[in-house]
């Protein structure tokens, strides 16, 4: 049986502040979740009922064994998570300032294992047969993980599957210029069916310009929906028909990471359910604040029962 959903590319152990509000210096106790980009997007799509599974690396540490069992808890797949015997398990710190500053610190030097996915490595099959390929755009950030990844959005041609996702998700730290990123972006971008970003991740793949023009920019490089998310002015999904636009989902918030991830499981969850755009964008902000509301990532991801007792409560 085929997967509903493969995602691809970053894995790591957050390590949440106990206390929020205050300075990663004066930090004393942390709480030990499973987070990264592909993976919080797997997590939160398993938990909707779906078939998923995540490809990554992890190191040969005691970490790496978490992330796999955290998986296998989660309902995720992990028989394509790799392991590299000399890299270690990133791990990520960040501080908690409610509602909208929660800076982050990677410990992913000199390399991240999950950089290191090669093609060989790829089981081509199953990417190809999966009703969702997810990709990342930190994916893209060095070699030999760039043309593995290309590689995997190639094996899609040919109008396999549901949906080929690429996910924009774009931190400077990983690259050495937005100019570096916004090529490679392109070229996932011309083998993708839907994308997902915010303004700025929007802006560095196809430069800075209302969200209406980004978005057409990105159709024409041959993507079918261009999903924007724009903060306060909630979210639209573009398409050469037209647009939809679901408003923001209000919300107290505890931890802004790991909202987007819920988003993106949500959309995927949408497309496999067979909604209309208009009611994935609407149910997707509001599992994206479920999650906002909450201190972990891949832990406090939502059913769908958690996200429609949101919308009812008036929260979405």
């Amino acid at each position: 049986m085929s997967h509903d959903l493969v995602t691809m590319g970053r894995v790591g152990v957050d390590l949440y502040p106990d206390r929020s509000g205050v300075p990663l210096a004066e930090v004393e106790t942390f709480s030990r979740f499973l987070g990264g980009t592909a993976t919080n997007v797997a997590v939160a799509c398993a938990r909707y009922g779906h078939r998923t599974a995540v490809i990554t690396k992890v190191g040969d540490d005691g970490f790496g064994h978490y992330v796999r069992q955290a998986l296998r808890k989660f309902g995720v797949d992990d028989r394509f998570v790799g392991t590299d015997p000399e890299l270690r398990t990133p791990v990520v710190f960040c501080e908690i300032h409610p509602p909208d500053h929660f800076p982050i610190l990677f410990y992913r030097q000199p390399k991240a294992p999950d950089l290191n996915l090669r093609t060989e490595e790829l089981d081509i099959e199953v990417i190809a047969a999966a009703r969702i390929l997810w990709t990342t755009g930190t994916g893209l950030s060095e070699e030999p993980s760039r043309t593995t990844t290309l590689d995997a959005l190639d094996a899609r041609k040919g109008g396999g599957g549901l949906a080929t996702i690429h996910d924009l998700d774009y931190r400077a730290v990983f690259w050495s210029s937005a100019a570096k990123a916004g090529g490679w972006q392109r070229e996932a971008l011309a083998r993708a069916t839907i994308t997902v970003g915010n303004l700025e991740e929007c802006a560095v793949a196809v430069g800075e310009a209302s969200p209406e023009v980004m978005a057409g920019r990105i159709l024409d490089l041959g993507v079918e929906v261009v999903i924007v998310k724009q903060g306060p002015a909630g979210v639209s999904a573009y398409t050469a028909d037209g647009s939809h636009t679901a408003p923001p989902v209000v919300i107290d918030v505890v931890n802004g990471l790991g909202a987007g991830d819920a988003f993106g499981g949500a959309v995927c969850h949408g497309l496999l359910s067979g909604w209309g755009w208009q009611d994935t964008i609407a149910f997707a902000n509001a599992a994206g604040a479920y999650v906002a509301g909450q201190l972990a990532c891949a832990d406090a991801m939502p059913n769908e029962a958690a996200v429609r007792a949101l919308m009812a409560s008036g929260g979405g």
